[in-house]
């Protein structure tokens, strides 16, 4: 399961994407300096959120909230569920999936980078929520894959085209809706290792 994703964008060009979709964005604790990387389980990553006062925020917040067993709650099942509240979009340029190498004397895994063939940025579907432990967090939904990542993995996140960014920050839009694979050769995959 996706536990490591790309997010190089500078803040102008995230807020230039939001603006093109007419979704004008507000940073509520300053700009933030967003440096190009690769975002692990536990690291801070950029997130849009509905505010109170139905304006879009964008912040930084932990990727993960500690599960009662401690293990971090990276990313969640969408499948059949609805959510009313909490929705975010994590902001990315690409995701990572590892499969096993054909020898099995290797030690590394196969990562493969899983970018938007139309789209040089893409949101994640998530949700974010208030931790004790942590303070605010978010994680990643996840779906049935679909055929661009079925032969990497038995499940996959929820990749949302920017077209799909507002629908998913409407908590009256149903979550089925959005929360399923995108149609095959949306997604371009390359090998890294």
């Amino acid at each position: 399961m996706c536990n490591l994703y790309t997010q190089s964008k500078s803040v102008d060009e995230v807020a230039q994407l939001f603006r093109d979709i007419q979704i004008p964005l507000r940073f509520p604790e300053g700009v933030p300096n967003l440096q190009p990387r690769e975002v692990a389980i536990t690291d801070p990553g950029p997130i849009v959120r509905v505010a109170d006062d139905g304006d879009f925020d964008l912040v930084v917040r932990r990727w993960s909230w500690p599960a009662p067993g401690g293990k971090p709650v990276f990313n969640f099942r969408s499948d059949g569920r609805e959510f009313g509240s909490g929705r975010c979009l994590i902001i990315a340029d690409s995701f990572f999936e590892f499969t096993k190498p054909e020898d099995p004397k290797a030690k590394r895994k196969h990562k493969w980078r899983f970018t938007m063939k139309d789209a040089n940025q893409f949101a994640i579907a998530g949700l974010w929520r208030t931790d004790p432990q942590v303070g605010e967090a978010f994680t990643m939904l996840t779906t049935e894959p679909g055929e661009d990542v079925q032969p990497y993995h038995n499940r996959q996140i929820v990749v949302l085209a920017p077209d799909d960014f507002g629908a998913w920050l409407d908590p009256t839009v149903p979550a089925a809706e959005l929360c399923s694979p995108l149609p095959a050769g949306s997604l371009d995959v390359e090998q890294i290792c």
